[in-house]
């Protein structure tokens, strides 16, 4: 039996939105273009590039918060588009997301046991003795106290609230978990105990997740696998391990030289130069060419294809070969 939990195939998001001096043009936003990726039982699949290149809009699609334009995601086999409003319901249950910001994710009215027992409401899971315990094993889990039930978010600080957002999340026993940006709005101190939080939780329940970050260093931390997005679409995904060692596209290999090192100063960290293009008007052929010190006139006219010399570390660069350092 395969392990296979979920596979994406040429995921499409596009926004219509008004464009133009009073708002009379309508343009097409390609939030995410032609996504393609597979997520194995237990396994974490990290997804990191610049802000606005479609890793969160990516995520909502899959949770189908945003209904994709075009393209399928297929979770135990099952094309979601196909669902009906019942089977919808338990996917749903089934794939839970942690935001990025604790506070505003959380209902601030509400005291912390109505907050993790409102999912169990929503989808009829036991009586009130029996969500009660579960309040407090999940409160357990993440590492507060039984007395934090009665309290407000407004009373914990920004890690015990992601810690009741992580608790809300696996509340209902999901399969998979998708992890928006969910340590970025941390101090760094704090950061390293959520991680591995998330890491206890993951092997406590066989969770699969999506770690969506901007951050390279935190992505190795967490990942098995790593899929670089830019602009819409992934260009490079492989084991974390081959993406760090011997990165093949210039993106990725940008990204990895801005990452900060000790004894290195700051203005000897490489950085990739130019501005993101707007999703409103990518860039012909090779989206990244228009920032690429190595882009050529072929990258200008012909979209690059994921390709590979085996079957695990795919790269969409038409040179790669010629750029990757020797391993």
């Amino acid at each position: 039996m395969s392990d296979l939990i979920l596979d994406v195939q040429n995921l499409q998001l596009h926004f219509s939105q008004r464009s133009g001096i009073f708002g009379r043009e309508r343009a097409v936003v390609r939030a995410v273009d032609n996504v393609s990726f597979q997520l194995r039982a237990g396994e974490t699949l990290g997804l990191v590039g610049e802000s606005g290149c479609g890793k969160s809009s990516l995520g909502k699609a899959i949770l189908n918060l945003h209904r994709p334009t075009n393209g399928s995601v297929i979770y135990q086999g099952k094309d979601i588009a196909g669902l009906t409003d019942r089977a919808m319901r338990e996917y749903r249950r089934s794939l839970q997301i942690i935001f990025q910001d604790p506070f505003e994710s959380l209902n601030s009215r509400h005291t912390v046991s109505a907050i993790l027992e409102e999912p169990l409401l929503i989808h009829g899971i036991g009586d009130r003795e029996s969500r009660r315990k579960r309040v407090e094993a999940l409160l357990d889990m993440v590492g507060l106290p039984s007395s934090a039930s009665s309290k407000y978010p407004h009373e914990f600080s920004g890690g015990q609230r992601q810690r009741i957002g992580i608790a809300r999340a696996i509340a209902l026993k999901p399969k998979v978990l998708i992890c928006d940006e969910a340590v970025s709005a941390l101090d760094v101190s704090v950061q390293a105990q959520i991680l591995n939080l998330l890491l206890d939780i993951q092997r406590e329940l066989h969770l699969s997740m999506l770690f969506i970050s901007h951050d390279l260093g935190v992505v190795r931390h967490m990942s098995d696998r790593i899929a670089v997005m830019y602009l819409g679409q992934i260009v490079e995904i492989g084991d974390a391990q081959a993406i760090y060692q011997q990165a093949r596209h210039p993106y990725t290999q940008g990204l990895l030289a801005a990452i900060p090192k000790i004894g290195r100063l700051p203005e000897e960290t490489s950085q990739i130069g130019g501005d993101i293009p707007s999703p409103m008007a990518p860039p012909s052929g090779c989206r990244f060419h228009t920032r690429c010190a190595y882009a050529q006139q072929k990258c200008k006219a012909e979209v690059p294809s994921l390709t590979a010399k085996d079957d695990r570390h795919f790269t969409a660069c038409h040179f790669w070969e010629e750029l990757t350092p020797s391993a």
